[in-house]
């Protein structure tokens, strides 16, 4: 009685939730200082960051790749597995929070984490600078683009600043949505309505089409779950299992799925985030079709990803 009540009441205000949560395009350009751009790369691809020099950014991040690494968990230094699968970096310049769980509020702060987490690069911030001001490239580019040279907010400037860059505009569905309706195909087409009507617009819009708020992770029917998700930070009983909703942009790139990879293949993911957020019935036809659609989010990668 419960779940038909909560459908009835989706049907009245879907149509108005997919009115107010548009999706929208990404900007094709965005307008950075390209020095601090290109010391970030140089950051970004560098295993000086790690404690053992083995591990970069770029290590989990794969930009040729759909910018994560396509493994269920990350492996970090000394073979180290983590614990929860690495999103991609494309695009996380529009996310309002980094990390599954939100404990991030801007890009500086979530480039700390991966540096000094045990299970990833295990290094210390202390050690990380160290090796910086040691090495004459870096001396030389931070005192010329920061005032105090190379600092904790010099670092993470610069590597954010790159991460900034990383947009991926004019995907099939970008350029359906700026008034080229040849972009997409009927099953594209097809897959898009399906998308609005069985309620994924409701978490996944905006810019990122996802990325701009949290959810329980097993609304209409519980899931396994180990890791606690927003509750690691908050403690609040009402944060078990909440996590950010992840951008669907280049998703066709970045399998597996969900926080804890238990998703092999957009097919798979779609039926899981059907039956368990949404509590609808999808076919065989409609799950075709959305995943059609779903392919059209992949974008260009930028040349500075190259």
């Amino acid at each position: 009685m419960q779940i038909v009540l909560k459908l009835f009441l989706l049907s009245i205000v879907l149509p108005i939730l997919i009115w107010s949560h548009s999706i929208k395009p990404l900007p094709e350009t965005v307008s950075l200082d390209k020095d601090k751009v290109a010391l970030g790369k140089k950051l970004f691809m560098d295993p000086i960051l790690s404690k053992d020099k083995s591990i970069a950014c770029v290590s989990c991040h794969d930009l040729l790749n759909g910018g994560d690494d396509g493994m269920k968990f990350s492996i970090g230094i000394d073979g180290k597995m983590g614990d929860i699968n690495a999103p991609t970096v494309y695009n996380s310049s529009h996310n309002f929070r980094q990390f599954w769980d939100g404990r991030a509020k801007s890009l500086e702060e979530q480039a700390l984490g991966p540096i000094e987490n045990p299970l990833e690069m295990g290094a210390t911030l202390e050690l990380v600078l160290k090796r910086l001001k040691k090495d004459s490239y870096y001396e030389k580019e931070f005192n010329r683009l920061y005032k105090n040279g190379i600092t904790i907010e010099s670092l993470t400037d610069a590597i954010s600043t790159f991460e900034q860059a990383l947009i991926t505009p004019n995907s099939p569905f970008d350029r359906y949505l700026k008034g080229d309706k040849s972009a997409l195909n009927q099953k594209e087409k097809r897959g898009y309505e399906i998308f609005k009507s069985k309620g994924c617009i409701i978490c996944h819009q905006g810019m990122s089409i996802g990325g701009n708020l949290y959810n329980k992770f097993g609304i209409y029917e519980d899931i396994n779950l180990t890791h606690l998700g927003r509750f690691n930070v908050t403690h609040r009983e009402d944060d078990k299992y909440v996590f950010k909703v992840p951008s669907l942009r280049n998703i066709a790139l970045t399998a597996p799925y969900m926080h804890d990879g238990r998703a092999e293949t957009l097919e798979e993911a779609v039926r899981l985030m059907t039956k368990h957020q949404l509590g609808r019935h999808i076919t065989e036809e409609e799950m075709e079709a959305l995943v059609s659609f779903l392919n059209t989010l992949t974008g260009i990668i930028p040349a500075i990803a190259k």
